[in-house]
């Protein structure tokens, strides 16, 4: 009997989510207020960092910006506070050191208050072949792209659960999904934090904490100069990202609780395909669009240990 009946619910709630689905292909989903909330974005002194601070703050939210670069976060506070911000504060915090995303987390519930929508944003990139890579770049690799993501949501995440109410964006890459011929360590790293920001997603909701949202952004190579000299083959089909449309398209995302966002649009498709599509097909399928085409590491060493 409870076979059927939750069988049957199966059934009816898919429909009903289809339906949903189909629904908002016509209506926008509602975008809710984060006005006053406590914004924290790691990664924040340039690229994406900088411009989803500049969008937030347009929302008329308190920002936090973490980064390496103090000249860098002084920049984007500092544009941020003339795009609108209530309050803005920064901290240098290098997200690869577990302790001291410890300590200046323990600084900002003091000076700022809890946070309410965590950006893991920082990411690196080595640039080298596997193979080429030293130990000590594969580690940082994982610890800035990875193990950081682990640290801030065991700092701030506490409080979201207690209030149930929150927001985890997890900025990710279309190399968390499909992965890429000369970027292994990357790979490796992205792959990790998707699977992490997802499972903690289903464990929010298995205990019932269904007011702490989750975003995974997964996007395809973005022109912020941390890949300088990638091309792409189909320019149509999978463009080099410009940043201002990622932004805007990451904050549409978290005010509309969006749980996924792949950009471009073809990457939901390429994804589906490499699913259901056995391997070998799926590789010619990749080196068709350029996806298993070597990554030309030679042509960005400046981006190094590059903070996104």
């Amino acid at each position: 009997m409870n076979f059927i009946l939750e069988t049957l619910q199966v059934l009816l709630m898919s429909i009903w989510y289809n339906l949903e689905s189909f629904v908002h292909l016509f209506v926008p989903r509602r975008r809710k207020n984060i006005e006053g909330e406590v914004v924290l974005i790691s990664g924040a002194g340039s690229g994406i960092g900088r411009l989803m601070a500049q969008e937030f703050a347009a929302l008329n939210t308190v920002l936090v910006l973490w980064d390496i670069n103090q000249e860098g976060m002084k920049e984007t506070a500092r544009l941020a506070k003339e795009s609108g911000a209530s309050r803005v504060h920064y901290y240098l915090c290098d997200c690869s050191d577990k302790n001291e995303v410890y300590r200046v987390a323990d600084q900002v519930k003091r000076e700022v208050g809890d946070v309410s929508i965590l950006v893991n944003n920082a990411g690196i990139v080595t640039g080298k072949k596997f193979m080429d890579s030293p130990d000590s770049l594969i580690e940082k690799t994982m610890e800035v792209n990875t193990m950081a993501h682990f640290w801030t949501y065991k700092a701030f995440l506490p409080a979201m659960i207690a209030n149930n109410h929150g927001h985890l964006v997890s900025i990710a890459s279309s190399a968390g999904l499909i992965s890429c011929n000369g970027l292994a360590d990357y790979c490796a790293s992205k792959f990790a934090a998707v699977g992490f920001a997802e499972s903690v997603g289903l464990e929010l909701l298995a205990t019932g904490k269904d007011g702490v949202k989750t975003t995974i952004v997964c996007p395809y190579f973005i022109n912020t100069g941390m890949f300088d000299g990638c091309q792409t083959k189909w320019p149509t089909m999978l463009p080099i990202l410009d940043p201002n449309y990622v932004a805007k398209k990451i904050i549409t995302a978290v005010l509309t609780d969006q749980v996924f966002l792949l950009l471009p649009k073809t990457m939901y498709l390429i994804t589906a395909l490499k699913t259901v599509l056995q391997w070998k097909l799926f590789s010619l399928f990749g080196s068709y669009l350029g996806l298993s085409v070597e990554v030309d590491c030679q042509t960005f060493p400046s981006r190094h240990l590059k903070l996104q």
